[in-house]
């Protein structure tokens, strides 16, 4: 992977990218959409990731209780997928979970062996009620939900 690729915290002028960057994990049915209005009242809770001033990834932190976050919106250009861009987002989310002082990081996903990977565990989605009540009441995939939950517990 070029070493010019850095993470930062999302500024108003990524809202767009991001926006485009996750429609099309949301078109695939992979990620839950965001409009624009929601991507600006939840930026500071995005980080993204670019190369040559051009927004390449993105991932978010949600929080669910005081103990714990959700990766969100993790996804990445064309391109860039199994370059090690995905962990270098999750490492800089989990960078951000600590500063938080939260010791628990979750996500649903697809992309298990990934997140298994970077230290992750495979666990019940139902020990997170936080998120179940959050967004899974609101989900069209409620009653049939495929997603896998993962968990990092952070010491």
């Amino acid at each position: 992977m070029n070493m010019t690729i850095t993470c930062r915290k999302a500024l108003p002028e990524d809202v767009d990218a991001l926006y485009d960057l996750i429609r099309g994990y949301a078109e695939q049915g992979i990620m839950l959409p965001r409009s624009k209005e929601a991507l600006l009242r939840h930026l500071d809770s995005f980080i993204v990731a670019e190369e040559a001033g051009k927004l390449i990834g993105c991932g978010s932190l949600f929080r669910l209780g005081s103990d714990l976050v959700e990766i969100r919106s993790l996804g990445m250009a064309e391109g860039y997928k199994g370059r090690g861009l995905g962990t270098l987002i999750v490492d800089a989310l989990i960078a951000e979970a600590r500063k938080l002082n939260v010791p628990k990081v979750m996500a649903l996903t697809y992309a298990v062996s990934f997140f298994v990977k970077n230290g992750f565990q495979v666990v019940d989605k139902e020990i997170f009620p936080e998120k179940v009540w959050t967004d899974c009441v609101n989900c069209s995939k409620q009653d049939r939900c495929d997603e896998i939950a993962v968990v990092k517990i952070l010491s």
